[in-house]
């Protein structure tokens, strides 16, 4: 990505908001598509590289991405306890999450790639 490319997005991902560019990686919650499955996320506003800046329902944009990777996040360790008895549990989680890998950044017929390919 140049560095006088300001071209990003905002997209939602699993109930979630992030600020993407041409060529990020995010983390999001595991989404159901195969590892290399390109995917078109949900997009909320976008600021092209005029300085045009759209949002909600007029973004005439597309934001492509492609499955990187499947994980379990970090193990996260939960210990619940009351005061003045025996009681004391604890529980374990990790999240399922996916590496998306942001391809283009489609703004009203121009198209922002990725530097490199």
């Amino acid at each position: 990505m140049n560095k006088s490319d300001n071209t990003y997005a905002v997209v939602k991902v699993g109930g979630k908001q992030y600020k993407v560019a041409t060529g990020d990686v995010i983390v999001v919650d595991r989404q159901s598509g195969e590892i290399g499955e390109h995917m078109t996320l949900e997009l909320l506003a976008v600021r092209a590289d005029d300085g045009s800046f759209a949002v909600g329902a007029e973004t005439k944009a597309k934001v492509t991405a492609t499955v990187a990777d499947h994980f379990l996040g970090e193990k996260i360790r939960v210990f619940t306890y009351k005061p003045k008895s025996t009681f004391r549990k604890t529980h374990g989680h990790r999240s399922r999450l996916s590496r998306l890998t942001i391809d283009a950044i489609e703004v009203a017929g121009k198209k922002e790639k990725k530097s490199g390919s």
